[in-house]
Order: structure tokens, then sequence, then C-alpha cells
């Protein structure tokens, strides 16, 4: 069993990869275009906001209370199965449609909302405006396409749904090279490649769900008792599972009163930390849930314990050097990616600040993911909502008194500390409840992981030319020299772990010592 949730795990990063390196061309597209003015400050806040939502009701609540409802009525039967997607299609997308429809016509209100600090400037409060009208209903899409790609994961089809957001990517690289030439305001290209990438999204996922016999026949079904029991675990999973996108857009708030700049800085560091964070975090949590619904639906508790237990292994063993790497070579990875047109080498340096600090939290971000499940898939929503609601005052605490003292950074600084603090109650409470119990041989691992991350650290201190030498070379010299660390970065990480015994063939079952 483990070896088919590591298989799966793979082909659920490798998509995932392929749609980070098609995001990373995306904001490199971006950078050129708009730099870190006010076109890209004002677009990352419309973007944001129905991305917030996605995280928050389609990725975040919604699957975490479907896929344990969708195990439960799986073994029920077929019948039972197609009313429920029948159901829970029909009725999430009235309500989306109503949300939706607010939205876009109360778009200069929601814009004071989470970026309060426009309004003493009215070109930026209008403009914001104007492109949260096109991308709003992006949330409507989105949220159907998170219900087809949850069906298909409780069939264990991972890899459509992980390489569905490539779509988004192409779509607004298409419209920024090829649309805003032919627009009065080159920005709204962007907003309209978020409209047009999430019904391309939907539409894709269509044909996988016909050939599974799965493909929703929406009803209204308000009433229906599975809708209302999806309901109820979905209502505080909102908030208990996205506390870290809440802490996120916290900061874009907060930042929305400093120096025009500031939104862009935090977004270009945040999208860096997506990508180890999607590549593992988001494949791990992807295909545990699942398969810990199965578990707690056939009360396979100690099965339950050690797939936790297998998938914290992996978030230590691929999670820490990334962090390491992230911290490091912060400002090389921004000089690389996005200094270039518009994005000068004092952006770069501006946004390696806040790479750093959100660096940081990596590791607990990852944890956060691959903990949480351990909750939802028993059905257990009120937990992890009273834990968020610490994590989130903390981070609301934090964030004023850093910002204070370090601008942007001490808003990135809050959102990691807090997100530390979230992932060690998730933690303290599955172990508190005999929910989680690891397996001997933590002890040695550690060891072994802190010699090989020592190692990595001594080579990367070592080799790192200044950003003076990064700045004055050629984007392909750059990438070249990057890659280069990179590369020998982790070859020197795993023969330190191969030499200190760690064998990763072992790792795919649970049981293992290493």
């Amino acid at each position: 069993m483990k070896e088919k949730l590591l298989k799966s795990t793979i082909v659920v990063s490798m998509m995932t990869f392929l749609s980070r390196i098609l995001g990373f061309v995306r904001d490199i597209v971006i950078a050129r275009f708009l730099g870190a003015g006010m076109g890209a400050d004002v677009f990352f806040v419309a973007f944001k906001i129905p991305n917030f939502l996605r995280r928050l009701f389609a990725e975040g609540a919604f699957s975490q209370a479907f896929i344990p409802v969708l195990a439960e009525y799986r073994e029920r039967g077929d019948g039972d199965l197609k009313k429920l997607i029948a159901a829970t299609s029909g009725t999430l997308a009235g309500v989306l449609f109503f949300i939706t429809l607010i939205g876009v016509i109360a778009a200069p209100v929601i814009i004071l909302v989470f970026a309060p600090g426009f309004i003493d400037q009215p070109e930026k409060l209008q403009l914001a405006g104007e492109l949260l009208r096109i991308t709003f209903p992006y949330i409507l899409f989105v949220s159907l396409t998170a219900l087809a790609s949850s069906i298909l994961n409780s069939y264990g089809k991972f890899a459509v749904p992980a390489f569905t957001p490539v779509f988004l990517n192409i779509s607004m690289i298409g419209c920024a090279l090829w649309l805003a030439p032919h627009l009065d305001e080159p920005v709204k290209a962007l907003a309209w490649g978020v409209f047009i990438g999430g019904i391309v999204q939907l539409l894709f996922q269509m044909p996988f769900l016909m050939k599974i016999g799965s493909l929703p026949k929406p009803r209204w079904g308000w009433r229906d008792e599975g809708v209302q029991k999806i309901l109820r675990l979905m209502i505080p999973a909102m908030f208990g599972v996205s506390v870290s996108q809440i802490n996120l857009l916290l900061d874009t708030l907060l930042a929305s009163f400093l120096i025009t700049g500031s939104i862009s800085w935090l977004y270009y560091s945040d999208r860096l930390v997506e990508f180890p964070l999607g590549i593992l975090g988001i494949a791990l949590a992807t295909v545990i849930l699942p398969n810990l619904s199965r578990k707690h639906a056939t009360a396979s508790m100690q099965e339950f314990s050690h797939t936790i237990d297998w998938a914290l292994r992996w978030v230590f063993l691929i999670g820490t050097p990334a962090a390491i790497g992230l911290i490091i070579l912060a400002e090389p990875l921004l000089i690389t990616l996005f200094q270039y047109g518009e994005f000068t080498p004092y952006d770069a340096h501006q946004a390696s600040l806040s790479l750093m600090a959100y660096g940081l939290g990596l590791l607990p971000f990852i944890f956060i993911k691959v903990l949480a499940p351990g909750f939802y898939a028993r059905q257990d929503t009120k937990t992890p909502v009273k834990i968020g609601i610490i994590a989130m005052v903390s981070n609301m605490g934090l964030n004023i008194i850093l910002m204070i003292y370090l601008a942007h950074v001490g808003l990135a600084l809050a959102t990691a500390l807090s997100a530390m603090l979230n992932a060690g109650l998730l933690y303290y409470t599955l172990r508190k409840k005999a929910v989680y119990q690891p397996i001997s041989g933590w002890g040695i691992f550690f060891i072994r992981m802190l010699l090989a991350n020592l190692a990595l650290v001594f080579f990367l201190l070592w080799t790192n030319p200044n950003s003076n030498e990064w700045i004055s070379w050629g984007g392909w010299h750059r990438f070249g020299v990057l890659m280069g660390l990179i590369g020998l970065s982790a070859m020197i990480y795993f023969a330190v772990l191969a030499a200190c015994g760690v064998r990763l063939k072992t790792l795919v079952m649970p049981h293992s010592n290493t």
C-alpha cells in the first residue's frame, strides 16, 4: 500500500512540478511586463482575492470535507454515490453563482476590505475594482474543478487533477503576450487570462469524469443528507485548513499601507515558497487524504498512523534541504528568475528578504498540509479550527509588531512563526489523542538528516557567488550557475544521506528504521 502511495505522490509531484515551472514562466512574464510597480500591486490584489477563495472553498475546506464523505458513500454502493455527486455539484454551483454575482457587483467594496491602503489612492482603487470584476468568476469555475478533482482523486486518478493548473498558467502567459498589446490597460490582459484559465480547467476534466462514469448530473440538493454532512464538515474546515492562506492575505492587507512594491515583493517571494510546498506538501496531502479516509472508514487505525508517519519522514527528507536552499539562495533565485525589464535589482533584494523569512516557515507550511488530513479524514473539523484560531490571533499580533520594525519582511516572518505554532499544535494534538504514534527509528533518522543538511549548508555558503556577480551576469549564465549549484547540492545531500545509511527504497514502507 505504501509503495502505491509513493508512486501516486511521485505522479502528483511531477504534474505539480510541470505546473509550477509554467507558473514561474508566467511570473517571469509578469515581472518583465509590470515589474513591482502600481500595475503589479493592483493585479496581485485582484488575483489574490479569488485565489484565496479558491484555496478556502475549493482546494481547502470543500475537498477536505467532500473526500471523507465520498469515501463513506462509496462503501454504500454506486447508486448512493451518484446521488451524492449530483446533489453536491448542483448545490455547489448554485451557491457559488450567487457569491460570484455579489463579488462582481461589489468589487470596489471588496477591494477596500482586502486592500484598505488603496483608499487614498483613487487610481489604484479604481483599477483594482475593474480587474476584480474580471477575475472574481474564477472562484466559480475553479471550485467546480475542485469537485471534479476530488472525485478523480477518490478513484486514484491523481495525474489529471494535478496537471489541470497548467492551463491557468498557459492562459495567463498567452493573454500577457498576445492580448495585452491590444488593450488600453494592458494589465487587464492578465485578468482575462485568469477568467479564461478557470473555464479551460473545468472543461479539461469532464472527459475523464465521463470515462469513470462519474460526470455529475447537477441537481439542487441543499437538504440532501450527504450535502448537509459536507456542509457541517466544511464550515469549520474553511477556517482550519486555510489559516496559512488567511495569514498570507493579511500580509497583503497590511502591505497595502506600506510603500509601493511591498505587495509585489511579498508575492514573488511567496511564489518561490509555493514551489516546494506544491511539489511535496500539496502532493502528499492530495494522496494521503483519500487513503486516510479509507483507513478510517474501515477502522484500520494502525495503518492510519503509519501513513502519517511515512508522510512526515518524507517531509523532513525533502522539505528541510528545500528550506535551506530557499534561505541561502534567496537573492540568486529572484535575480535569476525575475530581475529583468521592469523588475530591478532593488526589487530582487527586497523580495529576497521576505523570501528568507517565508523560507523559515516552509517546513511548518508542509507539516500543516500533512497533519490536517489526520483530522479531516476522521471527520474532525473542530480541532483544527481551534488550533487555527490560536495561530491566526498570534499572526495578527506578530504582524503589527514586526511590521513596525521590519516592514514587509516582518509580515513574512510573522506568517512563518504562526505556521510553526499551527503545525506544532496539530502534531501535539494528534499525539495526545493517540491518533498518531511514531514508529521507532526517528532518533537515528534525525542524526543522519542533520549531517546531510550541515554538508548542504557548508557547500552553499562556500560556493554561492555574491549578489553583484549575479546581477552582472546575463540571464543564461545566471540560470546555468543556479542549476549547477542546485544540482551539486542535491548530489552532495543524497550522497551524505547514503553514506550515513539512509536507503530511500526503505522509506516506501513506514516500518523503516531509517
